[in-house]
């Protein structure tokens, strides 16, 4: 799928919701009226800490009692507000997959006869154990089999057809540059650590990540059946051939230039620049002939991994491919394999304690392969018709205060000001679920196999991916699943896509005081329309093209006011001398600072209809800058925090609540702060783009 900006974290986290937040009422008079209040509905007043100085440091202000009386799970790496949704969410969606897997009579292919026996099969762990590695066994005697470069090639496209990872990325995506068309997509990959930094970095934390790695990799081939001295070299192998991947591939921060990588070419031209990779047969094996051009993001990655197809002996080339089948496979297969998949990535690499018990696990999975068939009986037991209609009218409000910033921006031509608008006109709006469902007709889904229900539906996900070649491009569809707590804007969709799992408070409450609805979901819908003008963004066109629409002398200004976000963010620190990336985390940075200035002026106008004054001492704008804050809570283990701020495009929670506030004059005002005072930022300091 083309590249989506999130709101939130990688690691999507998936949910219901069970039940509103607890509340409380008040009442207030409004222009002679009497009205009633709920507080607690999506702002909780318990996770403050009044003892501090919210123009000190807003962050602890908001958030300091939610952490301090919320410690990190034993089987969690990190501990928020988007897991406590989940969490509450999950009773729920728990419900819907028991009811599912106890009903056997089902009709074949139905939603719920797929999710229910794709769960049931997750959740029996005795057939599992009693499989062992049997369920890999094809794979694995496939792998053995090959004897020539032509074999290893075969089973290269066939592992890509099964989700099993290695050696690069491919799929079918829009053309960036012609967003109507569908075009096979190739670029770089085949690593098991998070990043290329990993395995080249020569700090404490990275040396310790690798040889905790190169313990899981030995211990995983002694699982797949070698003794000690075999599985160690088998260990060397693997790290060896990924290490020279990673020397290969290009940091994140090179990754987010559209331009730099859209490289479209013939596959003819792409064969001949790698021969060793036997282009044609390997699409032949994917079923991906009928592509007649790719586009390559990285093509100094293919030219080193053709040469090492040359150099590297097959028998080295088998091992790293029995390896990748045992990542992917691990976490579906008996106890021994998922207890060791956890040992290194949960917990030496992300800081859990303990596995995640086996029906969260399961469900996740189902979540993850299934998500539309879930997502449709989800949304009829949660997602009412009118939550719909009131976001919709959220979204019609923010765009319209988007509206008066970009026209009363006083560092844009009226010339690029059109351009803007015509673009912000043309955003495709999705809420709560598909128009039309995903079609699951084909895939079989039964009770033999928790690693083959696995495997066909990653086979049918890749037969779906790769049918698009030559097709029209499909603009309903979603690339998040219903019940998923995040959003995303889609650049060559020119679409902002909110799941119906994230509109659940705290971010989003239809009974809730429009100041905490505005500061919640309010930001995050300024934040995703920010998106399309960010730096990365803001280089496509209204139709979802990358395209220059900006005068020459209005880019200069906008990339000297992304340069000031880079470099504030660029000053906070998260452990020791880590500091949060500006540059990695350029595009969300400037999308919170937008989509929090853009909710803000949206709530105003709300409040020229219906002011309810203050609601616990609290003025509209106080708590409105508080849901935002309180939407970023967050305690993460120092594992968690070092992988965020190496791989991940967000900053940390507290400096997603202080940094955009730090810049925003309403918020001193709202709490009376002074010029001296550690929040507040000079005039000549202070950041707006949008």
């Amino acid at each position: 799928m083309n590249k989506t900006y999130l709101l939130s974290f990688p690691a999507l986290v998936a949910g219901l919701l069970s039940g509103g937040c607890t509340s409380s009422a008040t009442t207030e008079s409004v222009a002679g009226e009497t009205v009633e209040m709920e507080i607690g509905r999506g702002l909780e007043l318990a996770n403050m800490d009044t003892t501090a100085d919210p123009c000190a440091d807003f962050y602890q202000y908001a958030n300091g009692g939610w952490v301090k009386n919320n410690p990190i799970p034993a089987s969690e790496s990190r501990w928020g507000s988007f897991n406590e949704l989940a969490e509450r969410n999950n009773a729920v969606l728990r419900e819907l997959l028991l009811e599912a897997a106890s009903n056997t009579t089902a009709p074949r292919g139905a939603p719920a006869q797929l999710i229910g026996d794709f769960y049931a099969m997750g959740m029996d762990s005795v057939a599992a154990n009693k499989a062992g590695i049997a369920p890999i066994k094809p794979e694995l005697d496939r792998i053995a089999a090959v004897k020539s470069t032509d074999d290893l090639i075969k089973v290269v496209a066939d592992a890509k057809t099964k989700g099993i990872s290695g050696f690069f990325s491919l799929y079918v995506g829009q053309d960036d540059k012609v967003s109507t068309q569908y075009a096979l997509q190739a670029g770089q990959g085949g690593l098991s650590l998070p990043d290329r930094d990993y395995y080249l970095k020569d700090d404490e934390r990275s040396k310790t990540i690798r040889t905790a790695y190169a313990t899981h990799l030995q211990n995983m081939f002694q699982l797949l059946g070698d003794d000690v001295t075999v599985a160690q070299k088998k260990a060397e192998t693997v790290m060896r051939i990924e290490t020279r991947l990673a020397q290969a591939s290009k940091a994140r921060v090179d990754l987010r230039d559209p331009y730099a990588n859209y490289n479209k070419m013939t596959l003819q031209e792409f064969a001949k620049q790698n021969p060793n990779l036997k282009v044609s047969q390997l699409l032949t094996g994917m079923g991906a002939q009928a592509a007649k051009e790719v586009i390559v993001g990285q093509p100094a990655f293919f030219k080193e991994l053709d040469g090492m197809f040359k150099s590297i002996p097959l028998q080295d080339w088998k091992t790293y491919t029995q390896w990748h089948l045992a990542r992917t496979a691990a976490p579906y297969l008996s106890d021994d394999f998922v207890q060791e998949n956890f040992n290194f990535y949960g917990k030496a690499l992300s800081g859990a304690k303990e596995i995640q018990p086996r029906w969260k696990r399961a469900l996740r999975a189902t979540d993850s392969a299934l998500g539309e068939a879930l997502g449709q009986l989800y949304v009829e037991k949660t997602f009412s018709p009118e939550a719909k209609q009131k976001a919709l009218d959220m979204v019609n409000n923010l765009q319209e205060a988007f509206r008066e910033h970009v026209r009363d921006l006083d560092w844009m031509s009226e010339e690029t000001k059109a351009q803007a608008l015509q673009k912000l006109s043309a955003f495709a709006v999705k809420i709560g679920y598909p128009d039309k469902w995903k079609d699951y007709q084909g895939l079989e889904i039964s009770r033999d196999s928790y690693f083959t229900n696995v495997m066909r539906a990653s086979q049918f996900a890749f037969r779906d991916n790769i049918g698009k070649i030559g097709k029209p491009v499909d603009r309903t569809e979603w690339f998040m699943s219903t019940p998923t707590v995040n959003a995303y804007y889609n650049p060559s969709m020119n679409e902002i896509v909110f799941p119906a799992g994230i509109m659940q408070p705290p971010f989003f409450d239809p009974e809730a005081d429009d100041a905490v609805n505005y500061g919640g979901m309010g930001a995050v819908i300024g934040h995703e329309l920010t998106h399309g003008f960010d730096d990365q963004g803001a280089k496509y066109d209204y139709e979802g093209n990358l395209k220059d629409w900006w005068s020459a002398s209005d880019l200069e200004q906008f990339n000297a006011r992304a340069d000031a976000v880079a470099n504030q963010y660029d000053q906070y620190t998260v452990l020791d001398n880590l500091h949060v990336n500006g540059k990695l985390t350029l595009g969300e940075n400037i999308a919170d600072i937008g989509g929090l200035n853009i909710a803000y002026t949206a709530l105003q106008k709300a409040l020229e209809k219906k002011n309810p004054g203050k609601i616990n001492g609290l003025t509209p704008e106080q708590r409105f800058f508080l849901a935002w804050a309180q939407i970023w809570r967050v305690n993460m283990r120092d594992e968690a925090q070092n992988q965020q701020i190496m791989t991940d495009p967000h900053s940390p929670g507290r400096f997603r609540t202080n940094g955009p506030v730090s810049n925003m004059p309403q918020f001193y005002e709202a709490f009376g702060c002074e010029q001296n005072d550690p929040m507040v930022k000079g005039d000549d300091k202070r950041i707006k783009i949008w």
